[in-house]
């Protein structure tokens, strides 16, 4: 059974052990809300409930699907796992990434909106890309309270920074501010007047839904945007835009979540890979026509040995300009 009145939910990324681990020492034993994490392990296997729990006085483990939240612990999404929050217990899915991660940060941020409202307080520590600013607006159009890690302060500074520029921030602190200033928050009665959302909170649904797999994807991407030119570098589906959103969003049917930024990252590394290839079979291509050389000149078939020779040296033209062009290329973003 559930036992817990306040929910404090914190995603962080590159530079996050350690801020994670500094953050949760600095945790009072009776701290009074329930605490989830999500760093970007991806499926690697992680070992973050035990370095957490050395220096840390509550109870730490990663997350079990369908335990209740309860105040005073912590729970970790395990790896390749999103972790979401539903009717006062925890649910982990393996479905899609979003912004090419999983577990990410924005599914379980968007869950906490939608379950707990004003009751959330949701913090962006240290990242690289944008990875938590949708949830963060998620939870502060729930009525709950948006807490961002000073990019100054930050190893890497990328997510708190993207945070503060697209989300109304009610604070922003220093890491070793957080805990104190958390533990004020969820010791805090709410103000009078401070609701939960209501016209955002179907568009909420409707992403939520399509992230689960749920309902009519086609009636959940009607109702948050319109059809884009360009195609999910995850499943090559067809890629929505999110109408309204910033940073600029997209979704495919099939539930993977990009900001302009990670499909940036994604697009490259594809195009870079595609590039790759191409010169794979240029190689490739050219041993083809050596073999058939070789053959040619066997049997006496001059016309067709100069026809496969200049073939290829074209061949050959055509593999040293994409070599140069590849060595020349900028390196793809992080």
């Amino acid at each position: 059974m559930s036992s817990y009145e306040r929910l404090v939910v914190i995603g962080a990324s590159a530079g996050g052990v350690d801020a994670l681990r500094e953050l949760a020492a600095a945790l009072p034993p009776e701290f009074p809300a329930a605490v989830l994490m999500v760093l970007h392990v991806g499926a690697h296997e992680s070992v973050l409930p035990s370095l957490i729990g050395a220096r840390c006085a509550l109870s730490v483990a990663h997350a079990s699907d369908g335990e209740p939240l309860v105040n005073g612990t912590i729970r970790i999404a395990p790896p390749d796992r999103h972790m979401m929050v539903a009717y006062g217990k925890l649910r982990l899915t393996r479905s899609p990434k979003e912004n090419f991660a999983r577990p990410a940060i924005d599914p379980l941020f968007r869950s906490a909106a939608l379950a707990s409202g004003r009751d959330v307080v949701g913090v962006v520590l240290t990242g690289m890309l944008d990875d938590g600013t949708v949830g963060l607006q998620a939870i502060k159009a729930a009525g709950g309270i948006a807490v961002v890690q000073d990019p100054a302060d930050a190893q890497e500074p990328s997510m708190p920074a993207s945070a503060l520029r697209h989300v109304a921030v009610d604070h922003c602190v220093a890491l070793a501010q957080i805990a104190p200033l958390l533990t004020r928050l969820v010791s805090t009665p709410h103000p009078e007047g401070n609701t939960k959302m209501t016209e955002q909170r179907g568009r909420i649904a409707h992403e939520q839904a399509l992230s689960l797999g749920t309902g009519d994807y086609i009636e959940h991407l009607r109702a948050i945007g319109e059809p884009s030119p360009m195609t999910c570098p995850e499943c090559h589906g067809g890629l929505w835009h999110v109408s309204g959103s910033a940073p600029r969003r997209y979704r495919c049917h099939t539930g993977h979540a990009f900001t302009s930024r990670t499909l940036d990252l994604a697009v490259g590394r594809e195009a870079d890979a595609a590039l790759w290839n191409a010169l794979r079979a240029l190689h490739e291509y050219s041993l083809v026509l050596d073999e058939r050389v070789a053959q040619s000149r066997a049997d006496n078939l001059g016309d067709e040995v100069a026809r496969l020779e200049e073939a290829s040296r074209r061949v050959a033209r055509q593999s040293r300009v994409l070599r140069q062009l590849l060595e020349r290329a900028p390196d793809t973003p992080d």
